[in-house]
């Protein structure tokens, strides 16, 4: 492994290994920090199966160097109701469109893949596997990071970027509190099937259910993800077989859902998550240590934006410090609060908008939910709904990335 620079003043030492983290560092590096990364499995891997990646988030992805041609295509998403009536159509921006030099909204793309293609990205003896962190003491000018293994580093600044029990987040702002938000997601994905267009996604719903599908790129190729949502609470046992569940929910639900059960591998194609989040935070920072993605703000799949967010992050950090004598705190603090008054806001509201759907969803009992269920197939309240609480935030937000624009 060669030896890269690590000078006083440019050392930035993060703390996890998923996308978030290598977003962060490979932001760092393009504005002339040294980085190191420190993962405790024995390499960065990638878990889960595919993700939906907005047009900011691509536009980040270009920006570091992943060629476009890797996002796959724009899709149309539609709300529908199990019966395969359509209640909202999502539009396009076309302003966002024109000025960030992308097609459409939301990209479907295998988790891995798209990660794989960052982790090209990080050069050579960046990443440093096998390093379980365990706790940190800060100086006046420096933080000195521990890790189980004995090693011990110095930097100017700790970023964590080590998840939903992240060790930087429990030590800098204490017990995450922790709660199930009463949902539990089956995350699957196949390879193409023909008949199926292949430009358009679903979100549909029944009573208690969730079972939608978009189309996406795997290693290049085209395939579908799909999922199924339902009501769950900690400690709700596992179905011993998740096909004979799955088939049980999707049997009567409108095509092409029971069309991707035969073509998924239920071995390898597919991932049970229950869903966990945490209070909001007003802050993410804390003297020389500031944290990105999960380890601050997990969030509900209703989002369609963890890693998106996770990912957004890392470029908004460095942005804000780009220039920064990191050894100078109260210049590094100055960067933390412009970073926080960029991301925070923002990013609850996305988060607590996913976990208030969540409920909404799968939580109100029988008779209510037949009277929600008509409200939605008869009247433009979801659409309304959407578009406010969605839609023209992250539009906004996306509109005032102005470095990545392409007119």
């Amino acid at each position: 492994m060669p030896a890269l620079d690590w000078r006083p003043g440019k050392r930035v030492a993060i703390v996890g290994g998923g996308p978030g983290s290598i977003s962060t560092g490979l932001a760092f590096i393009k504005r002339g920090y040294d980085v190191r990364i420190y993962e405790r499995q024995p390499e960065c891997k990638a878990i889960g199966g595919a993700v939906l990646l907005s047009t900011p988030v691509l536009a980040i992805l270009r920006s570091y160097g992943v060629d476009p041609e890797d996002f796959g295509s724009y899709t149309v998403t539609y709300f529908k109701n199990k019966s395969g009536g359509e209640r909202v159509k999502l539009p396009f921006n076309a302003e966002v469109e024109r000025i960030m030099g992308i097609k459409g909204w939301h990209y479907g793309v295998l988790r891995s893949s798209i990660f794989k293609k960052m982790l090209e990205l990080v050069p050579e003896g960046v990443i440093h596997a096998d390093h379980e962190f365990t706790s940190y003491v800060e100086r006046e000018e420096f933080i000195e990071l521990s890790f189980k293994n004995g090693h011990q580093v110095t930097a100017d600044i700790l970023i964590g970027a080590d998840g939903i029990r992240s060790m930087v987040s429990r030590q800098a702002f204490g017990e995450p509190n922790l709660f199930h938000t009463g949902i539990r997601l089956w995350l699957a994905w196949c390879d193409h099937i023909p008949d199926i267009p292949p430009n358009e996604g679903m979100i549909s719903h029944d009573f208690q259910y969730q079972a939608s599908f978009f189309p996406m790129l795997h290693d290049g190729k085209p395939g579908f993800e799909w999922w199924v949502v339902e009501p769950s609470w900690d400690g709700k046992p596992v179905p011993e077989d998740p096909k004979a569940h799955l088939t049980g929910i999707l049997k009567d639900w409108a095509q092409p859902m029971p069309r991707f059960l035969e073509a998924t591998n239920f071995d390898t194609q597919v991932y049970r998550w229950e869903i966990f989040n945490r209070p909001s935070m007003k802050k993410w920072s804390t003297g020389r240590v500031v944290c990105v993605g999960d380890a601050v703000h997990p969030v509900s799949p209703y989002a369609a934006y963890g890693m998106g967010m996770a990912i957004e992050d890392g470029y908004f950090l460095a942005r804000a410090l780009d220039g920064v004598d990191l050894r100078d705190l109260r210049a590094v603090n100055a960067g933390f609060e412009l970073y926080e008054e960029e991301r925070v806001d923002y990013v609850n509201h996305n988060m607590e908008f996913a976990r208030f759907l969540g409920r909404m969803f799968h939580s109100i009992p029988r008779p209510l939910a037949n009277i929600r269920d008509m409200i939605f197939d008869y009247t433009p309240l979801l659409s309304n709904f959407l578009k406010t609480g969605y839609l023209k935030k992250a539009e906004e937000e996306t509109l005032r990335l102005k470095e990545l624009q392409v007119v």
